[in-house]
């Protein structure tokens, strides 16, 4: 953005209007791709939030959970112009993929972001169809606890993000639906 931003000054200075708008362009487009805005996050106890912004495009089962085999998905296409970073959805611990024996010993391959409540619920995050090949980066380590609706990842411009939810969930939205980053609820953990 710092580039963009001394561009559009120095066409703008050098050259005039006709030569700015070209770079001027380009910082707008960077400043929405990159903003972070300020969330008031609801407390939803038992709530599962949305990562990012975006409209659902897939509600429904999946055998194929990186987790327990059989769970509920819900897809997300995320907003182009949403905001940079992602946030969990639900309040617990990020767990290693990699520390559970288990899975090793069945060739089990996953990334992502897993998060145990502290109930025992395992919601599993991951994200797809990454432009110019950025996968998103978490900033956070493996058994830190983290907050409903806590920035975790920056976004790097990908496409869809996926949640993983346990099978006996209570799902909040529906295809076609739009959500916002930590405010809208996907679904809604069981009471053990």
């Amino acid at each position: 953005m710092l580039v963009a931003a001394i561009l559009t000054v120095g066409a703008w200075q050098y050259g005039g209007l006709g030569y700015s708008i070209l770079p001027t362009a380009a910082l707008a487009w960077l400043f929405l791709i990159f903003r972070d805005p300020k969330r008031d996050i609801p407390a939803t106890p038992l709530g599962v939030v949305s990562p990012v912004d975006g409209v659902v495009i897939d509600v429904g089962l999946t055998d194929k959970s990186v987790l327990n085999g059989e769970a509920q998905k819900i897809i997300i296409r995320v907003n182009s112009l949403g905001t940079y970073t992602a946030r969990c959805p639900v309040e617990g611990k990020i767990m290693d993929f990699h520390g559970d024996p288990q899975r090793d010993q069945a060739g089990i391959a996953s990334s992502g972001l897993w998060v145990q409540t502290d109930e025992g619920d395992d919601v599993v995050l991951q994200f797809h169809g990454h432009r110019l090949g950025l996968a998103p980066l978490a900033f956070l380590r493996y058994g830190e606890r983290v907050g409903q609706g806590q920035r975790c990842a920056y976004l790097r411009l990908t496409r869809f993000a996926e949640v993983q939810v346990p099978i006996n969930v209570r799902i909040q939205v529906a295809a076609g639906q739009r959500v916002l980053a930590g405010r809208g609820l996907l679904a809604k953990l069981p009471h053990h």
